[in-house]
């Protein structure tokens, strides 16, 4: 049976932009613009996993993050269940800590960096959400 992965990513919201990541050129899918985020440990929450994650790659403290999407994606190597958040900074500068490079963008923009295939249905959602297609 193929092991099964779990990730968490923040959905980094603010003034109406989505903070995205690049990943580092030494990384499973290096060099894809993600939603920032990480493996869940042994005895780790899910939301426990974002702050720590956030912190660590970014710098940031974060909200209460709100439970957002579930995706699971299957790769040839594992299966990614990715669990997405909706969150706020609450303290911190964001900065690109552990990751190659940070952006703000807006939900539009999104569909203009090229994001691993288990991230695109989150995309959509979002961008719908943006231009008033789900309420």
């Amino acid at each position: 049976m193929m092991k099964v992965v779990e990730v968490v990513a923040g959905l980094v919201y603010r003034d109406g932009r989505y903070l995205i990541a690049r990943r580092k050129a030494d990384v499973h899918l290096a060099g894809f613009w993600e939603f920032p985020g990480g493996k869940r440990e042994a005895g780790e929450t899910l939301e426990e996993c974002l702050q720590r994650e956030l912190f660590e790659e970014l710098n940031i403290r974060i909200d209460w993050p709100v439970p957002f999407h579930v995706v699971r994606h299957q790769y040839p190597e594992k299966t990614v269940e990715l669990h997405f958040f909706r969150c706020g900074i609450e303290t911190g500068q964001a900065s690109a800590i552990d990751c190659a490079e940070i952006r703000w963008v807006w939900p539009h923009e999104l569909a203009d960096f090229e994001f691993p295939p288990a991230d695109r249905p989150v995309i959509e959602i979002l961008r719908q959400e943006a231009i008033g297609g789900i309420s």
